[in-house]
């Protein structure tokens, strides 16, 4: 299964002719001889042909990200240099001091990843455009840091997350450190489809960007810069820091960039007994050891839970391969493995921040959430008298969110979503696994002392709080065909729904496509959310459930929710929504 961080897709440009785009890469001069070969490879494999010049690669809120090949619908050098060449133009209309601030650029540890890398910065030079390239594979999270440690005008990360190996991918942050907004998303697609010619673009060479002081390789200081900023996260009193911690840990960088950050960030803490998994400490670009390199599936621990048995593990950490994402397990009553979903880390990370946290800045603090995030962290805020804030699905949604509190004087807490992504601090300005997994031991290892696992201190939260549990299942629907049958499965839950799920009653409907929340009474209230094809219900006794396109695949995705003052009251809702969603969205097929 092809796995996709959110995007909103601002759209592709679908060329009429194909084939002449084709013939227009094959008879051009100068192209780069990898590139040639491949072409050669794809002349008698019309198919293939088609998918990857019929459209141009899509540039969204979340940049762009595709297959690595020739062709203006695939990843390559070209793709690259229009998408950036577009990002240049958008700068230079748009911000002061462009050249003299510059541009952050980092790389993980995929194919082609430091070569794209360098490629933007050749765009960027012709402009004046000063480029900061890391000079080895980096986080995502370190650049959104670097961004506003160095002031720099914008970011560049190239990375396609946890996407399988053939995938690489380009997301740009503004000088906030967050990802774009989808205002700036629109314009900067605006420049980029002004590029006629994506094989015709200036570029300087990496000699000529050095002799006119336009290309910066960044060493360990902007490391250490963010280290420090990480040490200060911390919840434990001095004397506490320096005790050697004896919870015995097993890390897994899953091929990716985490593992430098993350051993040092919890030496600086004192964290003794760190276990990493050899075998996928090596930067891979094939993540030859795992179906998929993403910590959301199971499978991604196998290795770790073997290496967590032979020496006795207390927990097991997994991020994946650019680190803004963190799947963790805890050994259950069995003396086994039970890996945590993302809405249940993100509440017990939330219930201990909040505990060690003065309750004057409680006053004014803000949990920030998704849409489709957990009900429970709303309710572990208000136990603390700390309001919650939604956001529509992505976490740039809460980035801009942190952004708008430098303005109101609001006080960001802590930001989550259900799938494995948190911040705990705003020094950097997206979802950040080294700073989860620091503090995730940092708790574990405080709940340890009080003589209680993670798993029970969740259960603790449950009897406090209630049972919450979430779901979310999706479906697939190619072609035009498809297309025309998510549009009217979303149009059905839009438009023909009944007053009850089941037996539980509608109490809202949130479209966020029309802006509007309308009750059972028809009363309708405007919603203060950016325009997406989103559709939310909201029934009673606490649980909902929500449907959306997806912003990358032809596949609907669905989520739910329930509550229950038992688990298995909670487990008979979630089991009643699960089903009559399913009658909902299958229906109209």
């Amino acid at each position: 299964m092809i796995l996709f961080e959110h995007i909103t897709f601002l759209g592709g440009k679908v060329v009429d002719k194909w084939e002449s785009v084709f013939q227009r890469w094959v008879e051009a001069e100068n192209l780069d001889p990898t590139t040639r070969k491949q072409l050669e490879e794809l002349k008698n494999k019309p198919e293939e042909i088609e998918e990857s010049f019929y459209q141009q690669v899509t540039f969204g809120t979340g940049g762009m990200r595709g297959i690595l090949g020739p062709g203006i619908n695939r990843m390559n050098i070209y793709t690259v240099r229009k998408a950036v060449q577009g990002l240049a133009n958008y700068l230079k209309e748009n911000l002061v001091n462009y050249k003299d601030r510059g541009v952050a650029i980092a790389y993980d540890s995929r194919y082609m990843s430091k070569e794209f890398a360098l490629e933007s910065a050749k765009v960027l030079g012709v402009h004046g455009i000063r480029a900061y390239i890391f000079e080895s594979l980096r986080p995502t999270p370190l650049l959104s840091f670097a961004v506003r440690y160095l002031r720099t005008v914008a970011g560049i990360m190239i990375t396609a997350s946890h996407n399988p190996p053939e995938y690489n991918g380009l997301k740009v942050y503004n000088e906030e450190g967050s990802q774009i907004s989808l205002e700036e998303a629109n314009d900067i697609t605006h420049y980029i489809q002004q590029v006629n010619d994506e094989l015709q673009i200036d570029v300087l060479t990496e000699e000529e960007l050095s002799k006119q002081n336009l290309l910066q390789w960044v060493n360990g200081e902007v490391d250490d810069a963010y280290l420090e900023q990480l040490s200060k996260i911390t919840k434990m009193d001095e004397k506490t820091i320096e005790k050697k911690k004896d919870l015995n840990i097993v890390f897994t960088p899953l091929h990716g960039t985490a593992l430098p950050l993350v051993e040092k960030g919890l030496r600086q803490l004192n964290f003794a007994n760190l276990h990493i998994v050899k075998e996928q400490a090596v930067a891979d670009p094939e993540f030859s050891s795992v179906q998929s390199p993403n910590p959301e599936e199971p499978q991604a621990f196998e290795i770790a839970m073997k290496l967590g048995k032979e020496v006795d593990a207390d927990i097991l950490l997994a991020t994946d391969p650019d680190a803004d994402r963190l799947g963790v397990a805890v050994k259950n009553n069995q003396d086994e493995y039970t890996v945590l979903t993302g809405n249940q880390l993100g509440c017990l990370l939330l219930d201990y921040i909040l505990k060690h946290t003065n309750e004057r800045i409680l006053k004014n603090a803000r949990l920030l959430k998704t849409i489709v995030t957990t009900e429970l962290g709303r309710a572990i805020a208000a136990s603390y008298n700390v309001k919650t804030i939604d956001t529509l699905t992505g976490f740039k949604y809460i980035g801009e969110k942190i952004n708008e509190f430098d303005t109101t004087g609001e006080t960001f807490i802590f930001g989550f979503e259900e799938s494995y992504g948190y911040l705990i601090n705003s020094f950097s300005r997206d979802k950040d696994a080294v700073q989860a997994t620091v503090m995730t031991c940092e708790m574990a290892s405080y709940w340890r002392a009080k003589g209680k696992t993670l798993l029970e201190v969740l259960n603790d939260l449950y009897k406090k709080h209630g049972y919450f549990k979430e779901g979310l299942d999706d479906f697939a629907l190619e072609g035009i065909s498809g297309q025309k049958k998510i549009t009217s499965i979303v149009d059905t839950f839009r438009n023909e729904m009944q007053n009850q799920i089941g037996n539980l009653r509608i109490e809202y409907i949130e479209d966020y496509l029309l802006k509007r929340r309308t009750n059972c009474n028809n009363k309708v209230e405007i919603l203060d959310f950016p325009q997406e094809n989103v559709v939310k219900y909201i029934l009673e006794d606490n649980c909902w459930m929500c449907l959306r396109p997806s912003g990358t695949e032809s596949k609907i995705k669905w989520y739910y929710g329930a509550y229950g003052k038992t688990e298995q009251e909670a487990d008979e809702k979630f089991n009643m929504l699960k089903n009559s969603l399913k009658e909902i969205i299958f229906q109209p097929l």
